[in-house]
């Protein structure tokens, strides 16, 4: 570890070294688990009182016990009339039994002047308190006034109780209503106004102090300079924070200075809890470690993890107070929260250990693991016939929708190297209990795509996409994986999409036409005003002229091979796996050319020069044909105004 003699955060740093080191000890999850939590006191830090209508989401501190009946009377459930049961003994439509009608009325909140006697009723209201001698109320419905009102017909019979709250049948005073560390919802907000409470104990909320480092981040809504990164992750742990009762305090981006990044740390120590992003590692640039380094008592007491994503999670404690680097990209960051600092925030907020639900699964695809870190592999999942398949995100842990997007993760154990296909999986859930869609599309990326499933989401209908390529989405349907598989494959020998893949299994519905072909910057000589040929002809004839691939399994990628036969261009070994991510690459100067539909050359300005006109279409299990989710997916892609849009957009839709 690196000195911690004193815990002046000033302390004098000696100029960067401009080479990276690497991590001194890797240690496993549960040994940092265990060092970190040795050094602290895992329990509410204090306690306050609130009024009621400042409780909720708060966490309670003392039993509740009630101190009045709750009903503090015995109470009519209904509007009609007090009477005793034994006086509608055989009462029925044909047989019915007659009362003398008193002349009380008993709306809610006044008090019964006179006891009922036998053979006579009291009119009653909902709420109203039933009057001595009373032991049921007739229904306003089972009964019919004669006489000019003065007496009752009851027209069915009653038992003792009937439609009456006996005072402290709902809650008895001196009752415990509620416990120390439950959460106080609107449910239990409404317990505590009914026994009398204008006021409750809580714990108080810890304080967490966020910080941010890096030169390339940029707060959101601030224009964003080449090179630099909007801010996700002070976001996304701030409401990570407050999701489990804590007070999240963003103290906003410091630059990769070492005075700054010391400043902001020593501010932050003025709080419960301290969270930084980024500059974990051991690059040249990182600064956050070396900082907190140099705090005491204990110290760092973890750096290196071996986990995947998160292994340069750094753990420190400086007297009794967490100081947590989490690593800067996305996924990383929310695991490594979730798995390190999320249990000290519940312990602190007075919230119970996590229990998270767990599902069985069957992995989808294989996955190849790194021997010797706990791997946690991010997956969606989808209903199947008997239970769930589970589909890896595969984004990595630079991506900021993977978490968003997942249903739960699967643990690989440090000593695995690989997870097959079929086999059986366990899956921790990221929330409290397994939400699923309504509909599920697996297959080919489209922005049209897009446009129809955010239709369908405005109308109610629940989806989970899932963009694994064409072949991947063609597979899941033929596995019955999926309700709708969006792909746009050619038959070779005939040219034509789609159709030759049908079996008696699967279904087409009609999609719509779009263009592929290559994508190139604004004046770039090698393809300006050439036709496809021609132009890739130039391309392969430049060594320097790089492109940009697509994932293996896409529609996208078949059609690149067979343009380019055997041959392989510098920028070939780059597979992304968006028309999208093939214009940022291009637009970015990191490729000069790629192949992706005319509408994404438009949105990113580059020019076009068109290869194949396709079909993009959609395959759905016959067995899944019925269900009212692909009904309404069919509603949608048949909608006058959905397909205008598909065609404002550029897209081939008949009219």
């Amino acid at each position: 570890m690196t000195d911690r003699a004193t815990n002046d955060a000033t302390t004098h740093i000696a100029p960067l070294d401009a080479r990276q080191t690497q991590f001194l000890t890797v240690i496993t999850r549960d040994e940092a688990t265990a060092r970190f939590q040795r050094h602290l006191r895992l329990a509410p830090l204090a306690v306050e009182s609130v009024p009621l209508s400042r409780a909720l989401h708060r966490v309670l501190a003392d039993d509740i016990a009630a101190y009045v009946d709750v009903p503090g009377f015995d109470r009519s459930n209904v509007d009609g009339f007090a009477v005793q049961a034994a006086d509608t003994h055989d009462a029925g439509e044909e047989t019915p039994r007659t009362l003398a009608l008193d002349a009380d009325v008993l709306a809610p909140g006044v008090t019964p002047r006179h006891a009922v006697a036998s053979g006579r009723a009291t009119m009653i209201a909902t709420g109203g308190m039933v009057p001595r001698g009373a032991d049921a109320v007739a229904m306003v419905e089972h009964t019919e006034p004669v006489d000019e009102g003065r007496r009752l017909e009851v027209t069915r019979p009653l038992a003792p109780g009937d439609n009456v709250s006996f005072a402290g049948t709902d809650i008895a005073k001196g009752e415990t209503v509620l416990r120390a560390g439950q959460l106080l919802t609107s449910r239990e907000i409404g317990v505590l106004a009914a026994i009398g409470r204008a006021d409750v104990s809580v714990y108080c909320r810890p304080r967490v102090a966020i910080i941010s480092t890096g030169n390339e981040l940029v707060a959101p809504g601030a224009p964003l300079p080449v090179g630099s990164i909007y801010d996700s992750n002070a976001a996304t742990i701030a409401a990570a924070v407050e999701e489990l009762g804590c007070t999240a305090v963003q103290l906003g981006i410091v630059t990769d200075n070492d005075a700054a990044v010391a400043s902001a740390v020593r501010d932050a120590l003025a709080y419960d809890v301290v969270v930084l992003s980024g500059g974990t590692s051991k690059g040249a640039g990182d600064l956050s470690y070396r900082v907190v380094s140099r705090l005491g008592n204990p110290g760092i007491v973890a750096h290196g993890v071996a986990l995947k994503p998160g292994k340069p999670i750094c753990l420190a404690v400086t007297d009794g107070k967490p100081v947590v680097i989490l690593p800067g990209f996305p996924t990383s960051a929310m695991f490594t929260f979730h798995e390190f600092v999320a249990p000290v925030l519940r312990a602190y907020a007075g919230l119970a250990p996590d229990r998270r639900q767990i599902v069985p699964a069957t992995l989808a695809v294989r996955v190849n693991s790194e021997r010797g870190r706990t791997e946690y592999l991010l997956v969606g999942l989808v209903p199947i016939a008997d239970g769930y398949a589970a589909y890896p995100m595969g984004k990595g842990s630079g991506s900021v929708t993977a978490f968003s997007n997942a249903d739960g993760f699967i643990t690989i154990d440090q000593h695995t190297e690989i997870v097959d296909a079929g086999a059986t999986v366990s899956v921790q859930l990221l929330g409290q209990r397994l939400e699923p869609a309504d509909l599920v599309i697996i297959g080919s990326h489209c922005v049209g795509l897009d446009v129809i499933v955010g239709e369908l989401t405005r109308r109610g209908v629940r989806t989970k996409v899932l963009n694994v390529g064409s072949m991947g989405g063609l597979a899941a349907a033929r596995r019955g994986e999926c309700d709708i598989a969006g792909i746009h494959l050619m038959d070779a020998n005939t040219g034509e999409y789609n159709r030759h893949l049908l079996t008696d299994a699967l279904t087409l519905e009609r999609g719509y036409g779009r263009m592929q072909g290559i994508v190139y910057r604004e004046g770039d000589p090698r393809f300006h005003r050439k036709d496809a040929q021609a132009a890739l002809a130039a391309a392969l004839a430049d060594p320097d002229c790089t492109m940009v691939n697509r994932n293996a399994g896409s529609g996208t990628r078949i059609l690149i091979d067979r343009l380019l036969g055997d041959r392989r261009p510098a920028g070939y070994a780059v597979q992304t796996k968006s028309h999208n991510a093939v214009a940022a690459a291009v637009t970015q100067s990191r490729a000069d050319w790629g192949v992706a539909i005319d509408t994404v050359a438009h949105a990113y300005d580059l020019r076009f020069i068109p290869l194949q006109a396709e079909h993009y279409d959609f395959v759905i299990p016959t067995g899944r044909a019925n269900r009212a989710a692909v009904k309404a997916f069919r509603d949608v892609l048949s909608d006058g105004a959905v397909r205008e849009r598909l065609r404002v957009l550029g897209f081939d839709v008949p009219r």
